[in-house]
């Protein structure tokens, strides 16, 4: 009875979060648009396991992500401070970080549409590859923050700074990308474990606030993808730009040795 309840509080209150959407889509396919609702019944329906999907989502979230990231989180600290190190809480934040990434349904959507309109030249795994990464690394730094506890603002200015550098020395094609890929990743799957786990080490270290210190993790998971992955586009053209340069080089020799045979 208590889940039946907590389902209807949480149906209720994504109802209530849905609607104005609903009515703005609405409102300007009849008043601005003015044409009719094709299939709408069919729409209905979908709308409706929309609130449904969401409402089961929310309230998974609160029973069992959000307490798994807090649990792990404090399990992880009482085992730093018996072993004199904060080494596998740096660890845990890694993979998850990398783990979550992967399995993002919003960046495994981008990666696909910019295989595609790319014609191959950005591969899925690739991309997917270096934005996990990235996400990897700020996640790790960011629980190393929340353990040393420095400011917040001075590796995002920081990392900022990188950015700004590498647009300006990146190729073109993949900035854009880049940037939205710190964007994508911020989701569903990696934004739950990674604010529970900022919480949940704010809250079980000493001198630390839950609001000031345990959130901003999301922060370094936006940030560092854009860096990886603009670096990855480096390293590409890099290699790419070696390669032709050794088949230059190779034809070169190649016409020499035959100039000096004719002699």
């Amino acid at each position: 009875m208590l889940f039946i309840s907590d389902f209807l509080t949480t149906f209720a209150s994504t109802v209530r979060d849905v609607l104005p959407i609903a009515a703005i889509i609405l409102g300007f396919q009849l008043f601005v648009i003015r044409k009719k609702l094709p299939a709408w019944p069919r729409l209905l329906g979908g709308f409706i396991l929309v609130i449904v999907g969401l409402s089961f989502f929310l309230l998974g979230l609160e029973r069992a992500l959000f307490p798994i990231g807090r649990l792990m989180a404090t399990q992880l600290i009482e085992l730093g401070e018996s072993s004199g190190g904060f080494l596998w809480v740096y660890l845990f934040a890694f993979a998850i970080g990398a783990s979550t990434t992967i399995a993002e349904p919003s960046l495994i959507a981008v990666a696909m549409k910019a295989n595609q309109v790319s014609g191959g030249a950005i591969g899925v795994w690739g991309l997917r590859i270096a934005v996990a990464i990235g996400v990897a690394i700020g996640i790790a730094l960011g629980a190393w923050r929340i353990v040393s506890g420095y400011p917040i603002h001075w590796f995002i200015i920081a990392g900022y700074i990188v950015v700004v550098i590498q647009t300006l020395l990146a190729p073109k094609l993949i900035i854009p990308l880049a940037y939205d890929s710190g964007g994508v990743t911020t989701s569903t799957v990696t934004v739950p474990l990674v604010a529970a786990l900022g919480l949940g080490l704010a809250e079980n270290i000493d001198g630390r606030s839950a609001l000031i210190d345990g959130f901003g993790l999301i922060a370094f998971a936006s940030l560092f993808p854009m860096i990886t992955v603009m670096a990855y586009a480096q390293f590409a053209e890099f290699k790419r730009a070696r390669q032709a340069a050794n088949l230059t080089t190779s034809a070169t020799n190649t016409q020499a040795e035959d100039n000096s045979n004719a002699f």
